[in-house]
Formats: structure tokens, C-alpha cells, sequence
């Protein structure tokens, strides 16, 4: 008889081998509780990235962005200069290449335009248009009619705290990484 009802199917027996797996690797490993806790936070962002870019992308649609372009104009307009592609990828947590590859794509479009870098030659300064700006704007404009709709049953304390932990997770991320063997 299979997990389904039926006869027994390979896929019965790999799904049993593998779940027997797991449950040997997770008696082995105990976390104590605040680490426990940690990595269902870690697990709980990782599903809210997921969702937030999809979110994201329909948000911004009608103003030819993607949560990425979004990502790379704001980094821009918060930071109130042009900056090169490395400093975009830093200040939102993607990757140089990825900064580069929209940053190509949008100043094309004409979000951006490329400046000389007089600190360093080969890493181009980028700066927004006024359609850039526009965009961001505008994309705000719609972030903040969202956010409002989404903080309707949260506390401001609530949200205090949850931007100061992650904050602290955030800067304890720093830290080296276990290495294999480490316990």
C-alpha cells in the first residue's frame, strides 16, 4: 500500500529514504531555542522576499519598473548622488552584476545616465533623469498607499522592534561562517 491509497511507487520509497534522512540529521542537530527561533525567522524572509518581489512587481508595472529597477533607481534616490554600480549592489543587498545588468537596461530606457567616475575610471557613475526620478516618485507614491494598507493591524511599537531585531541580525551576519566540522 502507498502513501496514497495505491501500490507502492518508487516515488513512495524515495520520499520514505529521504524523510528516514531527515530525521536522523535533525536528532543529531539541537539548536537552542533562540536559535531555533532564528532560523524560522530566517525561513519567514525568505518567503517574504519571494512574495514582497512579486508584490513589488505588480506594484510598479504600470511605470515600466520591476521590484529590481526599483531597487537600483531608489538606491539612487535615496542616497541623493549617483553612485557606481558596486555602491548600488551594497546598499540594497544584490549583486554587482545584477546592479549592472539593470542599470544597462535603464539607462537605455532612459532612467539613468552614465557620468564619469573621477575615484575610479572603469566604475561609471550613475545618475537619475528626470524620468528617473519621476519614476521613483510615482513608485513611492504607490509604496505608501500599500504600506498603509499593510500596517492597518500592527502597533508602531510592533514594528519598532521587528526593524531593530532584524537590524541586529542584520549586522550579527557579519560574523564568519561555521566551517564543516565546527560545532
Amino acid at each position: 500500500m502507498s502513501l496514497g491509497g495505491g501500490p507502492i511507487t518508487i516515488t513512495d520509497i524515495l520520499w520514505l529514504g529521504i524523510t528516514r534522512i531527515l530525521e536522523k540529521v535533525l536528532m543529531n542537530i539541537q539548536p537552542n531555542p533562540k536559535a531555533a527561533i532564528l532560523t524560522e525567522i530566517m525561513l519567514a524572509v525568505f518567503r517574504m522576499q519571494g512574495r514582497l518581489l512579486k508584490k513589488g512587481d505588480e506594484l510598479v508595472k504600470p511605470l515600466n519598473l520591476t521590484s529590481a529597477r526599483w531597487q537600483v533607481i531608489g538606491a539612487v534616490a535615496l542616497a541623493g548622488k549617483p553612485l557606481s554600480a558596486p555602491q548600488i549592489a551594497e546598499a540594497m543587498g544584490i549583486t554587482r552584476q545584477g546592479a549592472q545588468k539593470q542599470l544597462n537596461k535603464m539607462e537605455k530606457d532612459g532612467f539613468f545616465e552614465r557620468c564619469p567616475n573621477p575615484y575610479h575610471q572603469s566604475s561609471p557613475l550613475y545618475a537619475l533623469t528626470d524620468l528617473g526620478i519621476r519614476s521613483f516618485s510615482d513608485a513611492m507614491a504607490l509604496e505608501t498607499v500599500w504600506a498603509d494598507g499593510l500596517v492597518t493591524d500592527l502597533s508602531l511599537q510592533r514594528l519598532h522592534e521587528t526593524l531593530q531585531t532584524l537590524n541586529v541580525i542584520h549586522e550579527q551576519l557579519d560574523s564568519p561562517v561555521p566551517k564543516k566540522g565546527d560545532r
